[in-house]
């Protein structure tokens, strides 16, 4: 059985929230060996006994304001491959855990540092959460309607533009290292990763393509054929039938007027039907509008709840979830075809013995 393509990378985590437990869980998903370090008798912030983030590896208790346990500290880090930290800039440093301390005792290390605003700038002191990190790229005012911008959850900043950056940077110095030989900082901030992933975007924007305004663009709720409807039951349906083909098949499998495809994308005309649209998939519920159009090329989907998601025909073939510890949870993707990633049994609440740890990791 594949042990997954990290195996044999070893990596410390110091314990933090959202983003550096995302990726510090995508990469023991791909079978990096990841020890977490946390302060004794830390609670669950949300209460859960089981957090799929902090899935994959175990963890040990140390409190960091003791100087013999910041001794403990470096000496797991000093046969450590990489370093997954969170705090705030300086805060390393002040604990004597800063890039260039560690750099004296492990220089092969990569040293993965997550922030919201950068380790640099004059916001990098400054507190704050995913909200504040998207509203500065731009990416919180593009999203909702013209009213006002609409929360995305946290998935754009903390774990799109955050841990999902911080992991793939990892990697990326991680690789360099074993050609190398020699560790570097990876400085990942949520505003940054933000800002990349607003790339097209961008690039529309300055081409007259993208206006600043929400709810007047192909991808913001203004196009009729990409947009959300209510269906007779109270649920949802998504449509995306963007390219011209698809848009034709759409109208004709809804009973639309044909003609509608000549003007598709005469924006003066988006705003009556989308009036057109609304009424017509109210005449049916979610559930017959999926059976009539489901898997065709009308770029349908039925609009979900979590629960439902678990249970979908689609998710339910591919594997995408599987039960762990009682939890349903994502299985670790993207899927590998030689070295498949898998999750692994670990126990959130029993800490690891850190004296085996080190003598493990010291006889590697």
């Amino acid at each position: 059985m594949s042990n997954g393509p990290l195996n044999g990378v070893k990596i410390i985590e110091f314990a933090g929230l959202g983003p550096t437990p995302f990726a510090a869980m995508t990469l023991a998903d791909m079978g990096a060996e990841v020890v977490r370090i946390q302060r004794p008798n830390l609670q669950h912030l949300m209460g859960l006994k089981y957090d799929i983030l902090d899935r994959g590896r175990g963890f040990v208790e140390l409190d960091l304001k003791k100087t013999d346990d910041v001794e403990t500290a470096k000496s797991l880090i000093a046969n450590a491959d990489a370093l997954i930290e969170g705090m705030r800039p300086g805060v390393m440093e002040r604990l004597t855990l800063g890039p260039t301390e560690i750099a004296a005792i492990n220089p092969k290390l990569v040293y993965g540092r997550m922030t919201g605003w950068g380790q640099t700038g004059p916001l990098a002191n400054a507190a704050g959460h995913d909200i504040n990190y998207i509203a500065l790229s731009g990416a919180l005012h593009a999203i909702g309607p013209a009213e006002t911008p609409v929360i995305p959850l946290n998935l754009i900043g903390d774990f799109g533009g955050g841990g999902m950056y911080l992991a793939y940077g990892i990697v990326c110095a991680l690789l360099e290292a074993s050609k190398s030989g020699k560790g570097q900082v990876v400085d990942a901030a949520i505003t940054d990763g933000t800002a990349h992933l607003m790339s097209m975007m961008y690039a529309m924007n300055q081409g007259n393509a993208w206006n600043d305004s929400r709810e007047t663009n192909i991808l913001d709720g203004a196009a009729p054929f990409y947009n959300v409807y209510a269906a007779a039951c109270g649920g949802h349906v998504a449509i995306g039938a963007i390219e011209a083909k698809f848009y034709a098949e759409l109208l004709d499998r809804i009973g639309a007027d044909p003609t509608l495809a000549k003007t598709q994308m005469d924006r003066g005309t988006w705003p009556a039907v989308i009036k057109t649209f609304t009424g017509i998939f109210k005449t049916k519920t979610r559930d017959e509008w999926t059976a009539l159009l489901h898997g065709t090329d009308t770029c349908y989907a039925p609009v979900l709840t979590i629960r439902e998601a678990f249970e979908d025909d689609h998710n339910t073939a591919r594997n995408l979830f599987e039960t762990h510890s009682n939890v349903i949870q994502p299985r670790p993707t993207p899927h590998l075809s030689r070295t498949p990633g898998k999750i692994r049994a670990a126990s959130q609440s029993q800490p690891l013995s850190i004296e085996t740890i080190l003598k493990n990791w010291q006889s590697k």
